[in-house]
């Protein structure tokens, strides 16, 4: 069975929480990721999301003011390298998110998708006789 570990990719953006939401959407549009890690002296301390971006905007906030920390989601859930992907599915279509940061210990080892965890838990189709 695969596993987080499989699919993270190592690259992913970390922001501050007094970091500006302008400044976030630009790095996020930059990389076209979907969220972002908000640590706060070296520890995961929430996720900034497209969806967090929206509620802001909705808000009608200036990005120019807005920080990181009045958006993001706190202490979020995590993933172990060793979840497999069906269990990490399974806890973000549970509780209605699409980006997992997956943790050893209190290191982050990146950030997973719904998209990319659906991807890789398809299995090769059989080969014809």
């Amino acid at each position: 069975m695969s596993t987080v570990a499989e699919i993270v990719k190592p690259t992913f953006i970390t922001v501050a929480p007094e970091d500006t939401l302008g400044e976030v959407a630009e790095k996020m549009s930059e990389r076209n990721v979907g969220a972002v890690v908000v640590k706060d002296f070296g520890r995961l301390i929430g996720i900034l999301t497209e969806r967090d971006m929206l509620r802001a905007m909705a808000a009608r906030v200036h990005t120019s003011e807005a920080r990181v920390r009045q958006w993001m989601t706190p202490d979020p859930m995590t993933a172990g390298p060793d979840m497999s992907l069906d269990d990490a599915a399974q806890i973000m279509l549970d509780n209605g998110f699409r980006h997992l940061p997956v943790v050893d210990g209190s290191a982050v080892l990146g950030i997973v998708s719904l998209r990319r965890v659906l991807g890789g838990r398809r299995q090769p189709a059989p080969e014809a006789a």
